[in-house]
Parts: C-alpha cells; sequence; structure tokens
C-alpha cells in the first residue's frame, strides 16, 4: 500500500468536523426528545451523555471501521497489521481518549510519516486508509 491510501490531516479534520456536526444534532435531538416527556428518568438522561460524548466515537469506530464523518469521506480506521479488521473497542476507547485529550496537537504527526498516523493511532496501533 503506498502514501496515496493513507488521508492527509485535511480529509481528517473534514471528517472530524462533520462529526463534530453530528453530535450537535445527536444532543438538539435528545433534548428535543427528552422536553417532549414530562419526567425522563437520569438513567435515560446519563445514558444519553454517555453515548454521544463518549462512545459515538468508539462504538463506531470498533464496529464499523470509522464514525459517520469517516464513512462520508470515505475513511475508515483500521489495525495497521491487518487493514482488513476493525480495531478492538478497548483501543478504540484508548484512541478516542487520547485524542479528545490531545485535542488537534494529536494531529500534528499525520503529515510526519509515511503512513499518515496521528498520536492516537500511533498509540494504539491503527491506521486511517481509504475506504476500499
Amino acid at each position: 500500500m503506498n502514501t496515496k491510501n493513507y488521508p492527509g490531516v485535511s480529509i481528517r479534520v473534514k471528517a472530524v468536523v462533520t462529526d463534530s456536526i453530528i453530535l450537535v444534532i445527536f444532543i438538539v435531538g435528545v433534548t428535543y426528545l427528552f422536553e417532549s416527556f414530562q419526567s425522563v428518568p437520569d438513567f435515560m438522561r446519563i445514558a444519553a451523555f454517555v453515548f454521544i460524548f463518549l462512545l459515538y466515537d468508539p462504538l463506531f469506530t470498533s464496529t464499523l471501521g470509522g464514525t459517520i464523518g469517516h464513512m462520508i469521506f470515505g475513511i475508515r480506521v483500521k489495525r495497521e497489521k491487518n487493514l482488513q479488521r476493525n480495531i478492538l473497542f478497548p483501543l478504540a476507547v484508548i484512541r478516542y481518549i487520547v485524542k479528545a485529550l490531545l485535542g488537534w496537537i494529536s494531529l500534528l504527526t499525520v503529515s510526519g510519516n509515511k503512513k499518515g498516523k496521528a498520536i492516537h493511532d500511533l498509540v494504539v496501533r491503527s491506521v486511517v486508509i481509504y475506504k476500499e
């Protein structure tokens, strides 16, 4: 696989921005949904918060190979050693935590290596590729 198969920073940023918009839509949708009921149990509010802010990225990445933003732009997150397989859920959680903690800083390494790996990819040995 040559470097043309590894997306650069710009397409990855577009995917992140798209995911941010999707998360805002989820937040607004859940807010309106909850407002339509007289009483919403706290556990439902907590579950919605956990999904939106903590599980969206890891669940989609581990099960589908990427978030909705990744899918829209035709990129996927795969295991570096086996590009046919998605990363495991625990690794997707670690990847997301590192990405969230470092923010845009994590993308600084994308253009500095031949596989276009961000810091969060380096940590869990994942790689972002164009969908085949």
